[in-house]
């Protein structure tokens, strides 16, 4: 989530995972209960800066976002993000099993307030 300015980015508990409805229906809580007008998805890019499967994959995901929650939605570059993340969370004291649980977080933080910059250019 973004501050209501949109000037910094302030990570949520991190959505596990189960099957499609389910991780829909908690999509739509987290976009009622803290009144969502975009989104941001992570679009992971090779290297170099390519797209592969993975990068296609979330596209459509993206897509299908737009189509159900009818929010625009944008993709940004995700490398790194998780690496930085870790690299920051080390700087804390944090215990190992604290930081591993946090990497997700931090680096949702990273890809919106990245875009949130990218967007203010």
């Amino acid at each position: 989530m973004s501050d209501p300015l949109g000037i910094t980015a302030q990570g949520l508990e991190t959505l596990q995972r189960r099957n499609k409805r389910t991780d829909l229906a908690a999509l739509e809580r987290v976009i009622r209960d803290y009144a969502v007008k975009e989104i941001v998805v992570g679009l992971p890019l090779r290297m170099s800066g390519a797209e592969g499967t993975q990068s296609d994959k979330m596209q459509m995901f993206a897509e299908e976002l737009r189509k159900r929650f009818r929010l625009p939605v944008h993709l940004w570059d995700e490398r790194l993000t998780s690496a930085e993340a870790n690299r920051l969370l080390r700087e804390t004291e944090l215990s190992i099993e604290k930081r591993a649980k946090a990497v997700d977080r931090m680096a949702a933080v990273l890809i919106l307030q990245g875009w949130m910059e990218g967007r203010g250019r």
